[in-house]
């Protein structure tokens, strides 16, 4: 496949809950929960992306997260999509408004439960995430392999 996005995207806890999107457009993640996030622009840092997508997508502002940090790597390769670079991240929400009540274009924000997330419909791959990611407060790098949505290989490093 040619070419490749970089993209951010952040885990934005509140107590034992993580903020996520249950994506509604006609593209790869329909119908997928993902974290918050989405495409670099050209120029842009991606502590700046990830900042400003949050607020696009949520609603949140800087000033309403708290310990916002990068935490991961994660190389997505897949057989029909371009690859794509994931500089993942956490934060801490601090404000008051709850933001899944918010309308999103994308789709839908819903609070789960961290006990909960396995279950929801996501990228097989995004478990192998999850338990490095909730498991541990060390920085990690993934690669995810995938033959269309079936995962086929996960590389730690």
């Amino acid at each position: 496949m040619a070419g490749f996005n970089i993209t951010t995207q952040c885990y934005i806890r509140r107590d034992s809950d993580v903020l996520f999107i249950h994506k509604g457009r006609n593209d790869m993640n329909t119908g997928k929960y993902l974290g918050i996030g989405g495409h670099l622009e050209e120029g842009e840092a991606p502590a700046e992306c990830i900042v400003r997508e949050i607020f696009e997508e949520t609603g949140i502002k800087e000033t309403e997260l708290s310990k916002l940090r990068m935490r991961a790597v994660i190389t997505f390769v897949n057989s029909v999509y371009e690859d794509e670079y994931i500089i993942l991240y956490e934060a801490e929400y601090t404000g008051n408004e709850d933001p899944a009540l918010r309308s999103c274009s994308e789709g839908e924000l819903k609070w789960v439960d961290r006990r909960d997330i396995y279950d929801l419909p996501i990228w097989e791959g995004d478990k192998y995430i999850f338990d490095k990611f909730f498991e541990s407060t060390d920085f990690f790098e993934l690669k995810l392999i995938y033959d269309k949505d079936v995962l086929k290989e996960v590389r730690n490093f």
